[in-house]
């Protein structure tokens, strides 16, 4: 008994020893506490944050950084923010997609976090100039500004970021070159320069940095050569420049660095033969993009010794239509993305020769002839399948089995009779193209597509008729233009909730626009009903307030324009030609940012044109058309002088967006009518990117033709005929040296031809005829090419190309010194609209970065005054 007491007794004892030490240990040892972060980094956070307003509406921002952070809590904890331990000092801010906008200023609180080591801005509305000051960061490692809206110079003060690995600077609209002061950091490993518009040379300066992994310079405005010496970037492993425009031969020496994995160049300008047994590492190797450049020649065998090749891009090769040997891709048995597209062979290709690459699963063949047998053993692993221009009469029924396939396109070939049944059961299939072929119908009952996973699907270009197809819910793209649909347009479509693009044109389609398109009020991107036979008005409610692309063209529509098209902030592109739209011009229309293009042609638009005191201005406008209306009034002297993409070299790309695993597709087609030198012509997709023209014939517009005109110096086509102009040519035209086409017939033009004209080069065709002009027609190649017709009803008109002879020299002196003081004065008045439209070029800027706060006030102000 006392035994089992005494152990008791020992049990408590040690019990409480073990007790004890535990809380030894926690006294002792205590548990790490996170640091609090330091006064002077909260503040300066806190300050930082003040420095932009939110670019947002809804309120959706309140709990996203940096509008989640509490003043009063520890900064460390903030969503965002990483804070060294240690000293409590802020080694991170990651700010990355929050909705900030505004400038980064040179003295912003930013740049009092001097232990800052990665700063993450991407996605914002920065816009401005990254400041010098950024170099007071002096430890960052990582600095990501993608897709800030940045722009001007890359400041050179980054170069005294020494301790820099990670430079991220794409997706920005900046000029000039890349600052020599780059060559500096020394211990850069990745840099992505990609769309930022940056021009020039080969940066040579890069080939100093030997720490170098990753180079991205995709889709800016590089040029020329690539540099001989590549193999000074001996740790290259990943090195990205398509879409730029380098030129000449691949340097062996690029080729040869041992740890390079990644090469992709395509869509450049880069030619000759190419040798592949330069490459040192062929095991490494893993992608190879040369597509959609200039290279000509055989295939290079040695091409089958890259076995561990994934991707190769070998499109648009110019094989000079000789027979290629294709058993070369045979051995590339680890390829999951072959592009052999738009290769000038003359092979006709078996499909099955494909079949060994059990790995493959994006496929392009498009533009080569090929065999498709019953027996095709193709990859079932196969995603993407592009066969467009292959020559090929029926429907591969290989597909049928393709239960991994998402992509199919097989436009433009030769294929008749009924879409299969079968097709809408593939499990996963998304893109399906069948355009630009014979189909007529489809099999199965009118619901058989709705039942599938399609979300983007264009038959445009064949012979379907009724009944119309009805669509899936989840579709997001549907193009069905020049077929033969009639009737109404389907009300079924508005059960299309996510639908972004509707293509409809060029069928045979009548009554009204369907009531329930105002379902379509915040998703519609693209909507283009042209060529049909629609008629009555256009419901302000349904116009789509993310409306990019706009063509109801070539119908029966009547009454006004919509004026809740004033909310259409992306609008690009918009034609309302052929119509019965009786209204007056859209002054309003200059309230919209991004406005490309603008045709009103053949219609009953009426009035002036113009606000007396007051010049119009569309600064991103290239195509300009409001021919054949009945416009009235005289334009102001500076009428074109804040229209900024016709005054300069300044290229917009048509970015209507539609990318589609990893594939850019465009699932609209922009086409318009103009008048080129004396006839119709239609310009479509690409084309609207080179063309900059206006067009404001048959009108009842008089006075004289502003001077500022001669400010468009990239204007290609200029026509003024059928109206009432007066007065003198302005000598300014001579300044258009880009100017392709010219029409003045038809008006009350006085005076002589102005010499100046003489001296363009471009200018390949003119129409002067029916006016007042007199004296010699001015001696120059282009004019004296010119038929006699372009010079007819002038009376007083003489000189080659007409048969008239000019008269003495007293005449000929009198007209001469006449044209000499015309000539000073038009370049006195010339030389102040140049310096306002530089003042506008300056304002514009400015005006772009007040206008968010403005254009609402103005807007609903506008808004307004039209319905009052």
């Amino acid at each position: 008994m006392m035994h089992s007491f005494t152990e008791k007794r020992m049990m408590i004892l040690w019990s409480l020893c073990l007790i004890f030490s535990l809380s030894y240990l926690v006294v002792v040892f205590p548990s790490p506490v996170k640091p609090l972060c330091r006064p002077d980094q909260r503040d300066a956070l806190w300050e930082f944050k003040s420095e932009f307003y939110v670019d947002s509406l809804d309120g959706t921002y309140v709990e996203t950084k940096p509008w989640s952070w509490r003043n009063n809590t520890d900064c460390c904890s903030w969503d965002g923010i990483s804070c060294d331990h240690n000293t409590g000092m802020v080694d991170v801010l990651d700010l990355w997609g929050s909705p900030l906008s505004g400038p980064l200023r040179s003295n912003s609180s930013l740049f009092r976090l001097q232990n800052l080591q990665s700063l993450y801005l991407g996605s914002q509305n920065l816009s401005g100039i990254i400041p010098e000051s950024v170099d007071n960061l002096k430890y960052l490692r990582v600095l990501s500004l993608t897709s800030c809206n940045f722009f001007g110079k890359i400041p050179s003060s980054l170069g005294n970021l020494s301790y820099l690995k990670e430079l991220d600077l794409s997706g920005n609209e900046f000029t000039g070159e890349l600052p020599d002061s780059l060559g500096n950091l020394k211990q850069l490993s990745k840099l992505n320069l990609a769309t930022t518009n940056i021009g020039g040379n080969f940066p040579r300066q890069l080939l100093n940095l030997s720490e170098l992994t990753w180079i991205n310079l995709e889709s800016s405005q590089f040029k020329g050569m690539l540099p001989s010496n590549m193999s000074s970037l001996l740790k290259l492993e990943y090195f990205d420049i398509s879409g730029n425009s380098f030129s000449g031969s691949i340097p062996s020496t690029l080729l040869a660095i041992p740890s390079l994995i990644h090469l992709r160049m395509r869509r450049n300008k880069f030619s000759g033969p190419l040798e592949i047994g330069n490459i040192s590492s062929p095991s490494r190797f893993k992608t190879l993009y040369l597509g959609k450049n200039n290279f000509s020649g055989p295939i290079p065998g040695s091409l089958s010794n890259l076995v561990g090749l994934k991707l190769l891009d070998l499109s648009f090769w110019n094989t000079r239509g000789s027979m290629v040997d294709f058993s070369i891709f045979l051995h590339l048995k680890s390829l999951t993305f072959l592009d052999l597209s738009y290769m000038n062979t003359r092979n006709v290709v078996d499909l099955n020769l494909f079949s060994h690459l059990m790995s493959l699963r994006d496929l392009d063949l498009s533009g080569i002839n090929l065999k498709i047998s019953e027996s095709i053993h193709l990859s079932s692993s196969i995603e993407l399948l592009v066969l467009s221009s292959c020559n090929v009469f029926e429907f591969p029924e290989f597909i049928k089995n393709r239960t991994n396939l998402y992509y199919l396109d097989i436009s433009s070939n030769q294929i008749g009779g009924q879409v299969p049944e079968w097709l809408w059961r593939l499990p996963v299939l998304r893109y399906v193209n069948i355009s630009h072929n014979s189909f007529s119908g489809f099999q199965g009952s009118v619901d058989v597509i709705q039942g599938s996973t399609t979300q983007k699907l264009d038959i445009s270009s064949n012979t379907f008729r009724e009944p119309f197809p009805l669509l899936p819910t989840s579709m997001m793209y549907f193009t069905g233009s020049y077929n033969q649909f009639s009737g109404e347009i389907p009300w079924q479509i508005c059960e299309l909730v996510d639908l972004d693009t509707l293509v409809l044109s060029n069928n045979n389609f009548s009554g009204s626009i369907p009531r329930c398109f105002e379902k379509f009020k915040f998703s519609l991107s693209i909507l283009h009903l042209q060529g049909n036979s629609l008629s009555g008005i256009i419901p302000e409610e349904y116009i789509s307030d993310s409306l990019i692309s706009l063509d109801i063209g070539g119908n029966q529509l009547s009454g006004e324009l919509p004026k809740s098209l004033i909310n259409c902030s992306r609008l690009k592109f918009m034609n309302m030609e052929d119509n019965k739209i009786n209204d007056t011009f859209p002054f309003w229309l200059s309230f919209l940012p991004n406005l490309e293009i603008l045709v009103l042609r053949s219609n009953q638009f009426h009035g002036p044109i113009s606000f007396i005191g007051d010049s119009l201005s569309f600064p991103k406008l290239r195509i300009f058309d409001i021919s054949a209306n009945f416009f009235t009034g005289v334009l102001p002297s500076d009428y074109f002088a804040g229209w900024s993409v016709m005054s300069s070299v300044i290229d917009i790309v048509n970015t209507l967006p539609s990318t589609f695993a990893g594939r850019r597709l465009e699932y609209y087609h922009n086409s318009v009518g103009l008048t080129n030198k004396g006839m119709k012509m239609e310009l479509v997709g690409s084309v609207f990117t080179m063309y900059k023209t206006i067009d404001v014939s048959g009108n009842r517009l008089e006075g004289d033709i502003p001077k500022s005109v001669g400010l468009l110096k990239e204007l290609i086509v200029l026509n003024m005929s059928n109206n009432a102009f007066t007065y003198h040519i302005p000598p300014s035209l001579g300044n258009l040296t880009n100017l392709q086409s010219l029409d003045l017939s038809h008006n009350g033009l006085s005076g002589a031809i102005p010499p100046e004209l003489g001296k363009l080069t471009f200018l390949a065709w003119m129409n002067f005829s029916y006016n007042g002009l007199e004296g010699p027609i001015p001696q120059g190649t282009q004019i004296q090419s010119q038929n006699s017709s372009s010079f007819a009803e002038n009376p007083r008109l003489c000189g080659a190309p007409l048969q008239v002879t000019c008269g003495g020299e007293k005449e000929e002196e009198a007209t001469k010194q006449e044209k000499e003081d015309e000539k000073i004065e038009e370049q006195d008045q010339v030389r102040s609209w140049i310096a306002a439209a530089i003042g506008y070029t300056s304002g514009v800027v400015c005006g772009l970065t007040i206008s968010h706060i403005l254009i609402s006030y103005k807007r609903d102000w506008f808004i307004k005054i039209i319905h009052s």
